[in-house]
């Protein structure tokens, strides 16, 4: 993978980048136990290019998935501000934050949080029913890869293929956005590469800015730009001048 090292102080691009999706300034985020405050991020600014595919690489405690729930709408920063597109998050209630999340964000996890009940099928139509202008659910299934599987339950599938039904859940309302929190984390390599590729997929065929949290940085090579976050800053952003698929990461 070769890398270009941007100053630190600096998240945008030095190329022509399209329309900026997420501006993030000054971001911070303190959480208190009693009398004890515990410092999440300090001062974060970040942007997110529309159709962009980045990597948030750092290790557990670093402040990566306390980010990207604040862009998600999950969380909100004790100051600074985050704009989606010309509209500040950070000035919402909770209500306008659910109608965002439900009509622009799509979220993966690393743990499935699929109904046991309900075929794969059915655990995509849970999202089909109240989107405005949804896929069907045999087309989010079909674009990662799990036609095979459509009334298969959870119970019937492997961690990888639950793991594509889940994203095939969150894509199915056609989100403007994407945010992974550790989609490979509990699966194996093999297995992880499958799920890379349907998330791969999305973010080439739907143009969807696909945001990845990650501690293994093997898979900062498929990603257009890779933001490192340790103790609750952007160490580092680099831009990728060559993206690889994931069938190619050196894990």
């Amino acid at each position: 993978m070769s890398t270009r090292p941007i100053p630190a102080q600096s998240t945008v691009p030095s190329v022509a980048q399209p329309y900026a999706v997420f501006e993030a300034r000054g971001i911070t985020k303190i959480y208190r136990m009693g009398e004890v405050e515990v410092p999440a991020l300090r001062g974060v600014d970040l942007d997110l290019f529309e159709g962009e595919f980045v990597v948030l690489l750092g290790p557990s405690g670093s402040g990566k998935s306390t980010l990207l729930n604040i862009l998600g709408g999950l969380d909100v920063p004790t100051s600074g501000s985050v704009r989606y597109r010309d509209h500040d998050l950070t000035k919402d209630d909770d209500a306008h934050l659910t109608g965002y999340r439900r009509k622009h964000v799509g979220f993966v996890f690393q743990f499935y949080n699929l109904i046991p009940s309900l075929t794969a099928r059915e655990n995509v139509a849970l999202v089909t029913e109240i989107a405005a202008h949804p896929m069907t659910p045999e087309e989010a299934l079909g674009l990662v890869g799990m036609s095979h599987r459509l009334d298969h339950f959870p119970a019937q599938l492997s961690g990888g293929e639950q793991q594509r039904v889940a994203i095939a859940r969150a894509i199915s309302k056609r989100p403007d956005v994407l945010l992974c929190d550790e989609p490979t984390g509990a699966l194996d390599i093999e297995t992880g590469i499958l799920v890379l590729d349907a998330i791969e997929r999305v973010n080439r065929e739907l143009g969807t800015t696909t945001a990845v949290i990650t501690h293994n940085a093997a898979i900062s090579g498929m990603a257009d730009r890779i933001v490192s976050v340790a103790d609750g800053r952007i160490a580092q952003v680099r831009v990728n001048t060559h993206k690889q698929a994931p069938s190619e990461l050196a894990w």
